[in-house]
């Protein structure tokens, strides 16, 4: 999940949820698990790590050592969190051996120490905080090599941490000033010459939202345990709410009207002087430009818009007389399949997620047009469910009824009721690895330097309301 830094404005909390698996007080109910495949986690393993060396790599130490915003930690910082929970949880937890490093376990623990005053502490250089990790990832590698359910459990919790960290490593280098250093080919362009329809009807009734181990091993504990809800008929939006049509919201004076703004929000976005998306800014022509990994371009019209907090997503959907869809309108868009009444994996089905299907995994640092990947679609016809940018939902972060916390109880437990909303979808940055239909990241509303975007919907009664506003691209 996305990280949880301390916020520059009054909303602060001292702990990174991705950073959580700090803690050792496990909880470890007795559910059955499916069989995690050995290969199928190494693999896991591996591209991790590539791509952590991929986000490390290409700057110097000066550039590793430096908060670029404190938002957000030092990347030698996670570049040896990462090793440090690998060591915790795979060597000590699962495989039993004695601790390599345990001198350096305070200094790595995310409930001790908050995003901004980590460049104080007595971190590893970087060359020291790589051969740690290397350490340790040979050693983990035996002990995977005899894990038998729980530990393998591990492994697969220990690969998403990773993969997490790597997301808020590229939300570090969008933070970050200076020349470019990351470049990836421009993701597919949606179908030409395609009408595809503003909204899509979800049909009402019941639905299981959420997995249990037995079904998906891979799964978290807040996504847990299935359980059926019953969801009324609504419209949703095909596509993401695209940067053309929340130019219109702008043009509309949306940011100066607070008849649209949740009251808090509109105190964050006075407070805040929030204007437009971060990263955005006219130029002397009045033209909407963007900042991207150190790059200067103007606004795509047709992406989805993105960097913007749940504040601005709600604003929005007020104004476009509609709103944001539950967490579970949302997994029941993505999921149900009413030809056959079951919940998938994924909107496109229960194969794991390809190039074809979502633009996941960092091979694009942008999101795709609006209407990309139509064989990625939901059975209700709607697209880029997964990928490209976390939807921000209505929903405030808590268990699912029968929640029990599991491998410890930090990991989701401690957030629950803490004014934290749900987002769903995974991004660009996301690793498919750790994006799936009911994977639930959270943040706090006031957080915009993530990967998100958002899209709206209306109750499917009565027949004919909900009309929105705009009537641009998506």
């Amino acid at each position: 999940m996305t990280e949880t830094p301390v916020a520059p404005s009054s909303a602060q909390h001292p702990v990174d949820p991705v950073d959580s698996v700090d803690r050792a007080d496990a909880v470890e109910p007795a559910v059955p698990v499916r069989r995690l495949d050995a290969d199928a986690l190494a693999g896991a393993l591996r591209a991790a790590r590539e791509r952590t060396h991929d986000l490390t790599d290409c700057l110097p130490e000066s550039e590793l050592t430096a908060q670029h915003s404190p938002l957000m930690s030092p990347l030698v910082w996670d570049l040896a969190h990462i090793a440090n929970q690998e060591e915790i949880w795979l060597l000590r937890r699962a495989g039993a051996r004695a601790p390599l490093r345990a001198d350096l376990d305070p200094h790595y623990d995310a409930f001790r120490h908050a995003r901004r005053d980590r460049p104080a502490l007595p971190l590893l250089p970087p060359a020291e905080a790589r051969r740690y990790a290397a350490e340790v990832r040979a050693l983990a590698l035996d002990v995977l090599a005899e894990a038998g359910p729980e530990q393998a459990f591990l492994f697969a919790m220990i690969a998403q941490h990773e993969q997490q960290h790597d997301e808020t490593m590229l939300a570090t280098h969008q933070l970050r000033r200076g020349r470019p250093v990351l470049h990836a080919p421009s993701p597919p362009r949606a179908p030409q010459g395609e009408a595809l329809p503003a909204e899509v009807l979800v049909p009402g009734g019941p639905f299981t939202l959420g997995t249990d181990p037995a079904d998906d091993p891979w799964a978290l504990d807040n996504e847990r345990p299935a359980h059926r809800v019953e969801i009324p008929a609504f419209w949703l939006d095909t596509t993401p709410v695209s940067n053309a049509a929340y130019q219109e919201f702008i043009a509309a004076g949306g940011y100066h009207e607070p008849r649209w703004w949740h009251p808090d929000g509109w105190l964050h976005r006075r407070q805040a002087n929030l204007t437009a998306p971060a990263f955005w800014y006219r130029d002397l022509d009045g033209r909407w430009l963007r900042q991207r990994f150190g790059r200067v371009e103007p606004v795509p019209p047709d992406e989805p818009v993105l960097h913007v907090t749940w504040y601005e997503a709600d604003a929005y959907a007020r104004w476009a007389g509609r709103r944001l869809p539950t967490e579970a309108e949302w997994e029941k868009a993505a999921r149900h399949d009413p030809a056959t009444g079951r919940s998938l994996r994924h909107p496109w089905g229960d194969v794991p997620a390809e190039p074809r299907h979502a633009n996941l995994g960092q091979r694009h640092l942008r999101p795709a047009p609006v209407g990309a990947y139509p064989e990625g679609a939901a059975p209700c016809g709607a697209r880029q469910l997964l990928g490209d940018v976390w939807e921000w939902t209505a929903t405030e972060f808590t268990g699912y009824p029968g929640f029990a916390a599991h491998p410890y109880r930090e990991y989701s437990e401690v957030f629950f009721g803490a004014g934290y909303r749900v987002l769903r979808g995974g991004s660009f940055g996301t690793d498919p690895v750790a994006c799936r239909g009911t994977f639930r990241n959270w943040d706090l509303p006031v957080r915009r330097q993530i990967f998100a975007g958002f899209r709206t919907c209306r109750d499917a009664e009565p027949a004919g309301g909900g009309a929105r506003r705009s009537t641009r691209a998506r």
